[in-house]
């Protein structure tokens, strides 16, 4: 994800724009930073059981783990070797200038959020085409049952990042138009 800035590709997923929006709550991008890196989470799979939450939308450890299996090769195929290059390069070899390696990463940087963003346009997809979830008492039941089943598959969340995600969406205001669900 990105802050929101003139470099994320556009869509016209729901999930893509709310990802966008939430990503850019204060907290939310170094909490996410440190669930990715510390705990292995995906984060556009969190976005997508968030966003599903708001759709009343909660999912099961086995609707996870089919999330997963649907979705990981493209991640680990596209998403993460480009992540690892981008953040390579904020340390570029002395035989190359740090201006033209600033550039180039910025590149990659654009290349990432792209995969990042068709990664979500087949999340959003997987909504609409599958059975996967259940009917949910509210957005905040749906967000802690799918996240603990989310956990339940990758062993336990560090508690002050998955906090500080938690209470971000219990605060956040999603717009009615955003829903496409």
């Amino acid at each position: 994800m990105s802050d929101g800035g003139p470099n994320v590709p556009v869509s016209k997923s729901p999930l893509w724009r709310f990802s966008v929006k939430f990503y850019a709550v204060p907290g939310v991008a170094q909490a996410c930073i440190e669930l990715q890196d510390r705990a292995k989470v995906d984060v556009n799979i969190l976005f997508f059981l968030l966003w599903n939450a708001t759709q009343g939308r909660r999912y099961s450890k086995a609707d996870v783990a089919e999330v997963e299996r649907r979705i990981g090769a493209w991640r680990d195929m596209a998403v993460v070797p480009i992540r690892m290059v981008r953040r390579a390069l904020k340390a570029p070899p002395a035989a190359i200038s740090a201006d033209a390696a600033e550039g180039f990463r910025t590149r990659i940087k654009a290349v990432e959020l792209e995969a990042e963003r068709l990664q979500q346009e087949a999340l959003f997809e997987l909504a609409q085409s599958s059975r996967l979830g259940q009917p949910a008492t509210s957005p905040a039941q749906a967000a802690r049952v799918s996240i603990d089943c989310y956990q339940a598959l990758l062993g336990p969340f560090p508690a002050g990042p998955l906090d500080a995600v938690l209470s971000a969406f219990a605060n956040f205001k999603t717009p009615a138009t955003d829903s496409g669900g």
